[in-house]
């Protein structure tokens, strides 16, 4: 099977390529790859590929592949909320374009990034794919317009799948540090506090960044009757915790540290427990093989292994907003993240 994976160069897409091509798939990818100087650790593995923005894709980009799965996109609420014009514009009506052009050229299997961000604030009652969509960030609410509109594509010959995942964490070539578990494991080796800045009350699923990539390659090797047009929360429904237990969690892994608090620490209007029933009942494929306790173990392993600073997680390098305002500022990108001419190969 032929699969392009925009966002190949992201943190989920470094992680889900070599995944997809030990199980034999022919992978390509499509990545605009603006965090280029952002890798962490090797593994980036190299693949065909298009240096382009999702906005720009076009036919011939796509045509002969039989799937694509679409990563590509601002991936956070802190990016989607720098601009929600620009948030709408990349990570909903490009992904529309994209699915649109995929149908148009015969590629016959869809899947989509979604996320459990799509529920938003809804409480402590476990959530199923058929909960209300609450979303609270211009992200979520980009994510659930590309599902109302591309599930009205959906026929005999187009086949979308969309996989809603939990928040997601663990060690990736392209680590990001704004991810609730890698963030406090950060926090505690580098400063000796497990520092929370909301109350740690509110829920959240987490999953394991290889995990999710399992997810994908899954649903791509599932009867396409049984992923047709549906959704999927991606995770374990035992891996729902507050934040306050996490940073429990961290406080227990990682020595010498304790649970601190921000002085202006409240609650968080993102709340959500999910059931992950579905995904473990149809997606046969699909055998999680990681927990908070066993990610934060990995985490801390990997952060003393490179000799984690504070200035390394909490600077511009791997924090994804501060480094695109730094591309903007340096006139590597414009207003709208796109690269200039003359920052084809930028030297950042």
């Amino acid at each position: 099977m032929r699969v392009l994976v925009t966002g190949h160069k992201g943190y989920i897409g470094t992680t889900l390529v070599p995944l997809l091509l030990n199980d034999g798939f022919d992978v390509s990818g499509l990545d605009s790859d603006l965090f280029r100087e952002c890798t962490f650790d090797d593994g980036i593995v190299n693949i065909p590929e298009i240096i382009k923005d999702v906005r720009d894709v076009t036919p011939r980009d796509i045509e002969g592949h039989d799937a694509i799965i679409h990563l590509a996109g601002l991936s956070n609420d802190p990016l989607g909320d720098y601009d929600p014009t620009l948030t709408d514009d990349i990570n909903c009506q490009g992904s529309i374009k994209l699915a649109r052009i995929a149908k148009q050229v015969g590629v016959r299997r869809f899947v989509f990034a979604s996320s459990c961000s799509n529920y938003g604030a809804a409480g402590d009652q476990f959530l199923t794919e058929d909960a209300a969509f609450n979303p609270v960030t211009p992200y979520g609410e980009s994510k659930v317009n590309v599902e109302r509109a591309v599930t009205q594509l959906a026929d005999k010959d187009f086949s979308p799948t969309f996989l809603r995942a939990s928040t997601a964490y663990g060690l990736s070539p392209r680590i990001r540090f704004d991810l609730v578990v890698n963030n406090l494991t950060a926090w505690a080796l580098t400063t000796g506090r497990v520092y929370l800045k909301s109350d740690g009350s509110p829920w959240r699923p987490i999953v394991h960044v290889e995990d999710i990539s399992r997810a994908y390659a899954a649903a791509l090797k599932a009867p396409i009757e049984l992923v047709h047009n549906q959704a999927f929360n991606v995770g374990t429904t035992t891996e729902n915790y507050q934040i306050r237990e996490i940073a429990k969690i961290v406080e227990s892994v990682v020595p010498g540290c304790r649970v601190d608090f921000a002085p202006d620490a409240g609650p968080d209007k993102r709340n959500y427990r999910v059931d992950c029933n579905r995904i473990a009942r149809t997606l046969h494929g699909f055998k999680p093989q990681w927990t908070a306790r066993r990610g934060v173990e990995q985490l801390y392993e990997a952060f003393m292994r490179v000799g984690l600073t504070l200035e390394d997680f909490e600077g511009e390098r791997f924090k994804r907003i501060a480094h695109m305002k730094k591309l903007i500022d340096s006139g590597h990108i414009d207003g709208r993240l796109r690269w200039s001419s003359a920052a084809l190969e930028p030297q950042i």
